[in-house]
């Protein structure tokens, strides 16, 4: 006996159990509205004047497009079901669309229902077992699949209207929402606070501040406010190459499946055109660093050191003791008279910050410091009116070029020249859309002369203090711009023929000069002694007030 001849079959007292099943078409309806609760309300109405009991309801609120085994909640009906399939059950919709608006997917439901002991019964459709009754079921059951269809066609055209007129239409990239425009519809917005965020690991990563994927993502884990999508707040590793290749970011919208290439954004761009090419070179040298919790935090200087006698970079890492762990770095190099013998990490990383205090200009180089900066300043503001004649020249070449390129299209028949025109106007607009970034940028600089050198001279000032701040980012930002290359290190000895940065060897060289000739001048100064000066007829005594002096 199948499930619906035990629930039709006529007998006095028959408890008949029934589950209901709700859905909407999306999330934001089970937040905005009441579509859920209105369904389970009518559903159980329907129930109550039936005599059903009502064992279970399991609510959706994602659409599948017609599959109903990609809905979480249809699932769970089907394993409850699976539980207790010595039972018959009942499953009640609101609206047969609500069962699914597919026809293929719909009669592989009512198959998968009877397998199952199971039978539906919607409120605004009668299920009947007849020949006439299942082709009116697949009618409707196509009708639902139409509608969906249509609707989804229309909803494509009209995300491809906005996305060809710069509006963005997928969702929303971290650091990023959505806000009403005046005009209608909605345009993303830079959030203040995952704005700066997203905005200082973009920067960081293109400038290299971040040598790896791994310490973008640590970086981002150490944010509170920045979203982690895996349990103990950390961030998946794909997740990371799929935000640093967002062309949103820097004010591109586009679809490249449906035709639309990339196009300048009526948004904010968070990062310039050029910071996001120099993020996809990165991207594409595909550099990572070995997954390490230690890498980041305990040892700054890995990567940065190597060993004076082999010049193979020092590893580090912790050592076991009687009672705790100790941080040590070491050669691992075969073959190195220096292998395997550990330097602690407290030791070498105070013996650099000694080398880094002892490198600091003295502060009356300062008015020096800044005449020197005032010059590259100015060659730099006259070499920029040239780059901006050059990029409005190179600007105009590239609309004559597209606008012929267009015309050619227009003349030939062949889908593969076609195919080859459309992909070079799309290089040609992309070359354009980076250089009227660099327009943009070389138009007006982004600070004036006067914040340039306070910042300037405060960090040159100030390097042992950063170095000291134990804050990963800034420990390795001095390494960056003091030194270049590996520091060597001798055990024993300490460091070697460090390689200063330009700027650094340039300002102590001519500290050294100007204080060598300020000791010459000084060793050479004839300058008349602090006293009284008495002709020498005259019969008072002669009294020094420098006795310091040599007589002469």
């Amino acid at each position: 006996m199948t499930a619906l001849e035990q629930i039709q079959k006529p007998h006095s007292g028959a408890v008949k159990s029934a589950i209901i099943y709700c859905r909407v078409s999306s999330k934001k309806q089970t937040v905005e509205g009441a579509g859920l609760d209105s369904q389970e309300h009518r559903c159980r109405e329907y129930a109550d004047d039936r005599g059903y009991v009502v064992k279970e309801v399991f609510p959706d609120s994602q659409t599948a497009k017609g599959d109903f085994m990609d809905r979480p909640g249809m699932k769970a009906l089907l394993a409850y079901l699976e539980e207790h399939s010595h039972e018959p059950h009942i499953i009640i919709f609101d609206d047969l669309k609500r069962f699914a608006r597919d026809t293929e997917f719909h009669w592989n439901l009512r198959r998968t229902l009877a397998e199952r002991n199971a039978v539906p019964e919607c409120l605004n459709f009668k299920f009947e077992e007849t020949p006439e009754g299942r082709f009116i079921e697949t009618i409707i059951a196509a009708q639902g699949q139409l509608e969906r269809e249509q609707i989804g066609r229309q909803s494509v055209q009209k995300m491809r209207a906005r996305l060809e007129r710069g509006f963005a239409v997928f969702r929303a990239p971290v650091g990023y929402k959505y806000v009403k425009a005046k005009g209608g519809g909605k345009v993303l917005e830079i959030d203040t606070v995952l704005g700066s965020i997203v905005k200082e690991a973009l920067e960081g990563y293109a400038s290299g501040r971040f040598a790896s994927q791994t310490e973008v993502k640590r970086f981002l884990e150490r944010q509170p406010d920045y979203p982690k999508d895996m349990a103990g707040g950390l961030i998946r590793p794909q997740t990371i190459p799929r935000l640093l290749g967002k062309e949103a970011y820097a004010g591109l919208v586009g679809a490249p499946n449906w035709g639309i290439p990339f196009r300048p954004g009526q948004h904010k761009a968070l990062i310039s055109l050029e910071t996001f090419q120099k993020i996809e070179a990165r991207l594409k040298q595909r550099v990572y660093l070995p997954r390490r919790e230690d890498n980041a935090i305990d040892f700054p200087l890995r990567g940065a050191i190597c060993c004076a006698s082999c010049k193979t970079p020092l590893t580090a890492g912790y050592c076991k003791g009687m009672t705790k762990t100790y941080p040590y770095y070491w050669c691992r190099q075969s073959g190195c008279d220096l292998k395997g013998k550990t330097i602690s990490r407290d030791k070498i990383q105070a013996e650099l910050g000694a080398v880094i205090g002892d490198i600091t200009p003295a502060e009356w180089l300062a008015p020096l410091f800044g005449a020197m900066l005032k010059k590259r300043w100015d060659m730099q503001a006259e070499q920029a009116r040239g780059a901006l004649k050059s990029i409005e020249k190179q600007i105009k070449d590239n609309e004559g070029a597209i606008s012929q390129l267009v015309d050619r299209t227009l003349e030939t028949s062949s889908p593969a020249l076609l195919s080859a025109y459309e992909k070079k106007i799309e290089e040609i607009e992309r070359q354009t859309l980076l250089l009227r970034s660099k327009q943009a940028k070389t138009t007006r600089p982004k600070v004036d002369f006067e914040e340039l050198f306070e910042l300037s001279v405060r960090f040159f000032y100030m390097p042992k203090k950063l170095w000291e701040s134990d804050v990963y980012e800034l420990q390795r930002l001095v390494l960056k711009l003091v030194f270049k290359g590996y520091l060597p290190y001798a055990r024993g000895k300490g460091f070697e023929l460090l390689p200063y940065s330009k700027t650094f060897i340039l300002i102590n060289e001519l500290g050294d000069k100007m204080k060598g000739k300020i000791d010459d001048f000084a060793s050479n100064c004839k300058m008349v002694p602090r006293e009284r000066i008495e002709l020498s007829t005259s019969p008072l005594p002669r009294v020094r007030s420098t006795t310091e002096l040599p007589r002469h």
